[in-house]
């Protein structure tokens, strides 16, 4: 595959599942893959991509998307995360920055997006449900 997504030798679609059950077909805008607004490189490589979190940070994962919510785990510093998806919940500020987005890292895990580096203030992946 080059850097444009597409598979010079013209095989098989890779059918690729992301953590949230989301499934797409790399290469494919068919409706078997219709999501309106989530463009087709988020859906398929929600899973492909990892973040680091800030550096020299132990981040607390908590049950909901605020910090009233109970921590149900801390990620060692150094840790990289996948993003499942992400809401808005409370505004939190941290070493990346003033955010009101929090990333689902599994069932009932949030992480506030402040201490997440993306690369973005915005959205990187797709919406929670």
């Amino acid at each position: 595959m080059n850097e444009t997504g597409e598979d010079p030798a013209g095989a098989e679609p890779t059918v690729i599942e992301d953590p949230a059950g989301v499934e797409a077909t790399e290469g494919t805008e068919g409706p078997a893959n219709a999501k309106p607004d989530v463009p087709l490189q988020a859906r398929s490589f929600a899973a492909a991509v990892s973040y680091p979190v800030a550096p020299g940070y132990q981040v607390n994962v908590r049950s909901g998307p605020n910090t009233g919510s109970q921590v149900v785990r801390v990620l060692p510093m150094d840790s990289r995360i996948q993003i499942r998806c992400q809401t808005r919940g409370q505004t939190v500020s941290g070493p990346c920055g003033t955010t009101d987005i929090w990333d689902n890292i599994g069932p009932g895990q949030y992480v506030s997006d402040a201490y997440v580096k993306t690369g973005s203030s915005g959205f990187v992946t797709i919406r929670c449900a």
